[in-house]
């Protein structure tokens, strides 16, 4: 059974929900503080830790020896099984007495992928928030999305951006909804790495616009 981080707002009545996927990283200490973080400005917050108990004797990401570990567990994952652990962390979210019914994903690296892949799998979702992820390169799937998907990136993230063509054309074709934004000189990652100490002044930067915006997005604006 996955393992998740749940963290509650000061709130005097139900709030927006959000399903938040950790990086290639497993749920480490980042992703529990951004859920803190997140929690903070008002929402309810889930993080499910998709590496826990994946591994014989491994019940949760900080028991893997290493990061490289958690990376090379993370990737033996069947997309299946990610989607059944994501609608399992949505209906316990959307259920939660302290949620308004009103759930969102966030994801980012591998986690933003997978919040792009889960807006092709679940129809309720309010909005699907990509940060620094690559979309599912098959275009049939596409069509099932209902959320609108934002997406957040570095300029200095080529890798990543240069997908970023087809993902336009692909969620055009389909009569979707996609806004993106892109952080000029920032690199991947510039979330994680914009809040520490050493930041350059471009993930610093990034870092803090793309919370304003993301706030922005959930509170409906």
């Amino acid at each position: 059974m996955c393992k998740a981080f749940v963290v509650y707002p000061e709130s005097s009545g139900p709030t927006k929900s959000v399903i938040v996927i950790h990086e290639n990283r497993g749920l480490n200490d980042w992703a529990r503080e951004f859920a803190d973080e997140l929690a903070g400005k008002g929402f309810l917050v889930i993080a499910p830790d998709l590496i826990s108990n994946t591994v014989e004797g491994i019940e949760k990401t900080t028991d893997f020896e290493n990061t490289d570990k958690a990376r090379d567990a993370l990737y033996e994952l069947d997309p299946d099984m990610v989607t059944a652990d994501l609608n399992s962390a949505y209906d316990y979210i959307k259920n939660d007495k302290a949620s308004n019914g009103e759930v969102s994903v966030i994801g980012f690296c591998w986690g933003g992928s997978q919040s792009f892949r889960y807006a092709t799998n679940n129809p309720d979702l309010e909005e699907a928030i990509v940060f620094y992820g690559t979309a599912p390169k098959q275009e049939e799937v596409y069509a099932s999305i209902n959320a609108p998907v934002y997406g957040f990136y570095g300029g200095d993230d080529n890798r990543v951006n240069s997908t970023l063509p087809d993902t336009e054309t692909y969620m055009t074709n389909a009569g979707k909804s996609f806004e993106h934004v892109i952080y000029e000189g920032a690199g991947h990652a510039f979330m994680r790495r914009g809040a520490q100490m050493d930041a350059s002044d471009a993930n610093k930067k990034a870092h803090d616009q793309a919370w304003e915006k993301l706030t922005g997005i959930l509170n409906g604006g």
